[in-house]
């Protein structure tokens, strides 16, 4: 089974969850895995927010069309999570893409406290001819 590597209980509900969000497009779910006070911070123009789960999934899953993200590798402690992962799909303008990150979640065993997720932006550039 995919993720099978993943030991503790919440980071493989996390992983489940986004699965289902990205597939769904539903972002509810995702969203109440998160305390009301969460930090969450991505590579974007968004940045850090501090308890706005909702509004950061949603901005995340409106930018794709099609999105999958396979997790290819687990760092777990008591109350830490560092996963390695590769998304690939379609984006809202409907471009093909492949890209790779790292996300890194901080959690109190029943709910995650903080988000930082790292990935190489240049998927999401618009190239131009010539250039």
């Amino acid at each position: 089974m995919e993720d099978n590597h993943i030991d503790t209980p919440l980071v493989r509900s996390f992983v489940a969850t986004l699965r289902s969000a990205e597939q769904a497009d539903d972002v509810a779910d995702l969203a109440a895995m998160f305390t009301d006070d969460a930090e969450l911070f991505r590579l974007d123009g968004a940045g850090l927010r501090r308890g706005d789960a909702r509004g950061f999934w949603e901005s995340y899953r409106a930018q794709f069309s099609e999105v999958r993200t396979v997790f290819t590798n687990a760092v777990e402690t008591d109350a830490e999570a560092a996963l390695e992962w590769h998304s690939s799909g379609t984006l809202s303008d409907g471009k093909p893409f492949t890209y790779e990150g790292s996300t890194f979640l901080t959690h109190d065993g029943e709910h995650i406290t903080g988000l930082r997720t790292y990935y190489d932006t240049a998927a999401f550039l618009e190239v131009t001819a010539g250039t």
